[in-house]
């Protein structure tokens, strides 16, 4: 062999020197991710060395150490394991199915280089998923892996398919590993040693050694055949007759470097604390609901008296088959109690009352009967839950609001006078919100009675779930205890699992926080107020990040009680833009009716609709739907979901970069080896925020985070008008309120196939 030159050396040496500089550089430059509180330690069973020992010569392999108390490292360092929150007390949720994204630090001493590697386990501590890291900030130490727990279904509570569905709900875990990877360490020395021909017989045969042990280390897990491959490629560099190249090469063959990404070598295998996942049912994150009143559902005005006859439970299956029609899963009605006649409200919440005035439905309880009680103006029980079988035969969820509020006249003011706030005068105080007053309502005082407030509330729930109800929508549940909440929801749950939750609670970020760790399934949140580019993109980070894994913010652009100033001021384009980033920015999305018809005429001085349904009946004509193409565009929407499933997660969205600020571009992205195609997922939204305008922008798009080979580009098809599309890095994109105000994207992954 010939002697290296001092150029060679220097060349050598000024390789490694880059890569420390590089890395260096890479922490300085990081961004800080913003991590949580880490968890309460633990005390764990001293983890059992999976590796068995092997005497070799020259270099003694890291050894596996056990951690026998908590807070112990082992040989491997792991911290900053996420997603972690309140010192691991709350488990983060997530629905079965559901891509979800793991990061933690994983780091050893000096320049070793190191893998990681993520276990999926499930509530009985089954291995069920077992795939290796990828390091995204060298300079932070920062791994990342996209998991599911379990497969995405469609089934439905009441199918007999949902036995086996729901034995795979609860508390699965994710453990990262983290390993010394010897293999990498040793090839990127002896690379550069063979290049200038430095002390290159004893890397080789180490290399040789490395690769035997590799062979027959039992942790590796490989095949009869894939030993071979490593005992082959170990014998070739053990061969001094070859050249230090032909021998260097076989240990970097393509099928050496697959077996390093399936089956590694890890030596000094360490293990972080189990982080818990709740794995919940399907629809608990990936839903579509749709809202109507029962009483406008069928209701017309009698020629004879001019007057309005309300619609029925029996003539809301009209609202039932608009809903399937327009793809939605969940049905969601409005309290269907008897409405209390004192303070009962009129027209547009005005104090007073006509004869005809119906009252709102959250004025829950008279003479008739209280929350246990189907109003009779509305039918029976059985007519209840006649429609909700027919709701479950059209594959409907029916979700059922409980607004834990009292009207004057509620047989709990009666029988539980101790459940309401008492004035100093001796009357009972009715809710206010200042300025808003809400006479006809008296809001329950839990200080006196709880438990009993409690154990009524549980009776009042199975009594509807009896009846067919899967979901319940809370109205206001952030002017009730969160101890109420945690209680009732356990309670629920502990006998019908299945139940969901939904919190209408436009409150503080920490009440709406701690509702969601006590139950609270889905969340409304403020997106119907998060109108510009930049509030949007902030937005949609904050619902589908790290928040995601406890609070999962449904997107509804109109309700009953919210009608926002972009929604009057900018017509058909106006919900049509709305509709999409609704139903494209989060994983669950709702819609009120009437928005098929551009109900958007504002009540004077108030952020809801003029005319609204909560204190009148409305008479619609569903025919007109057609003239504005709204109830088309939400039908392809929930069509586009339903078909690319497997792209929508809390935590899978990634904002693109538009040189134009009414353009708003994100993506949504699932890799490969968790999809049942084997192809990647991918869906790219952008959307002409300017409702009246015309606008044009560049989107960059960086195709490899995409699982997309710049070689051949992006071909995608927007499926909303169906047209094809070629992308690369940077791609024009126009977009106008009166042709298209927005593209939704399919990445068709076909080249290289």
């Amino acid at each position: 062999m010939s002697k290296t030159t001092s150029s060679e050396m220097n060349n050598a040496m000024a390789d490694t020197k880059a890569e420390e500089k590089n890395e260096v550089e890479a922490e300085k430059g990081a961004k800080t991710k913003t991590t949580r509180k880490r968890t309460t330690a633990r005390r764990r069973k001293a983890a059992k060395p999976t590796q068995v020992a092997v005497t070799v010569v020259g270099e003694t392999p890291a050894q596996s150490i056990p951690v026998t108390e908590p807070g112990q490292f082992g040989r491997i360092n792991i911290l900053d394991v996420t997603p972690n929150e309140e010192r691991g007390v709350y488990p983060a949720r997530v629905e079965l199915g559901e891509p979800f994204e793991v990061t933690a630090q994983v780091f050893i001493e000096g320049r070793t280089k190191v893998g990681a590697t993520a276990v999926v386990r499930n509530h009985r501590g089954k291995e069920m998923q077992r795939i290796p890291m990828t390091c995204v900030n060298p300079g932070l130490d920062r791994w990342a892996v996209t998991l599911t727990c379990g497969e995405h279904s469609d089934v439905k509570p009441w199918e007999p398919e949902f036995a086996q569905i729901k034995r795979q709900l609860g508390e699965w875990s994710v453990t990262v590993e983290g390993w010394e990877d010897t293999y990498r360490s040793w090839l990127h020395d002896a690379t550069i040693k063979v290049k200038v021909n430095d002390d290159v017989e004893n890397a080789l045969i180490s290399g040789a050694q490395l690769l035997d042990r590799w062979a027959h280390t039992p942790d590796a897990k490989l095949k009869a055949a894939q030993r071979k491959v490593l005992e082959a490629a170990a014998k070739t560099m053990a061969d001094e007759t070859l050249s230090p190249e032909d021998r260097l090469a076989a240990a970097t063959t393509a099928e050496v470097a697959e077996l390093h990404e399936t089956n590694p070598l890890r030596d000094g295998l360490s293990e972080s604390a189990p982080q818990r996942f709740l794995v919940q049912r399907p629809k608990s994150s990936f839903a579509a609901w749709y809202q109507f009143f029962p009483r406008s559902e069928g209701a017309y005005v009698d020629e004879e008296t001019g007057k309005i006859v309300q619609g029925t439970l029996k003539t809301s299956v009209s609202g039932l088959e608009r809903a399937k029609a327009e793809g939605f899963d969940i049905v969601y009605l409005p309290p269907i109690f008897p409405i209390g006649v004192t303070n009962r409200k009129g027209k547009d919440n005005s104090l007073n009352a006509g004869p005809d005035d119906p009252g709102s439905p959250f004025g829950i309880g008279s003479s008739l009967g209280g929350h246990d009680t189907v109003d009779p103006l509305l039918g029976t029980m059985d007519d209840f839950k006649a429609l909700c079988a027919k709701a479950h035969e059209l594959g409907l969820e029916v979700a059922l609001d409980f607004a834990l509020q009292c009207s004057p006249d509620h047989p709990w003011v009666k029988a539980h006078p101790n459940w309401f706030r008492t004035k100093p005068d001796g009357t009972i105080a009715f809710a206010e919100n200042p300025p808003k007053k809400y006479q006809d309502i008296y809001p329950i005082d839990f200080n006196a009675d709880m438990p009993g407030i409690e154990r009524e509330v549980e009776r009042v729930m199975d009594l509807w779930i009896e009846a067919g109800v899967t979901i319940f929508r809370v109205d206001n549940p952030h002017t009730k205890p969160v101890r109420f909440w945690q209680d009732v929801i356990a309670a629920v749950t502990k006998k019908h699992p299945e139940v969901l939750f939904l919190a209408e609670a436009f409150t503080r970020p920490g009440m709406m926080r701690a509702l969601s760790y006590v139950g609270f399934t889905q969340s409304h949140c403020y997106f119907p107020w998060r109108n510009t580019k930049e509030e949007l993109e902030e937005y949609l980070g904050t619902t589908n990040g790290d928040d995601g894994y406890y609070q999962h913010n449904t997107f509804w652009p109109t309700t009953p009680d919210i009608l926002t100033a972009y929604v009057r001021d900018n017509g058909i384009a106006g919900h049509a833009v709305r509709a999409v980033l609704a139903a494209m920015g989060s994983p669950s999305w709702g819609i009120y009716n009437g928005f098929e018809l551009i109900e958007n005429q504002q009540r004077d001085g108030f952020e809801e609709q003029r005319n609204n349904e909560k204190y009148e009946i409305k008479v619609r004509d569903w025919s007109e739907a057609d003239k504005f193409g709204i109830a088309e565009l939400l039908t392809s929407l929930n069509r586009i979901r339903r078909e690319h499933v497997e792209a929508f997660s809390y935590h899978n969205l990634h904002v693109l970069e538009t040189s134009d600020p009414n353009i708003l571009a994100f993506a949504r992205h699932t890799p490969a080896n968790l999809t049942k195609s084997g192809k990647p997922e991918t869906l790219i939204v952008v959307v002409n925020l300017d409702c009246h305008n015309a606008h044009q922008a560049m989107v960059h798009f960086e195709m490899p985070e995409f699982d997309v080979d710049p070689k051949w580009g992006a071909h995608l098809r927007d499926e909303l008008t169906g047209r094809d599309f070629a992308w690369s890095w940077d791609n024009f994109v126009s977009l106008a309120p009166w042709a298209d105000v927005a593209h939704v994207f399919t990445v068709v992954h076909e080249y290289g196939e």
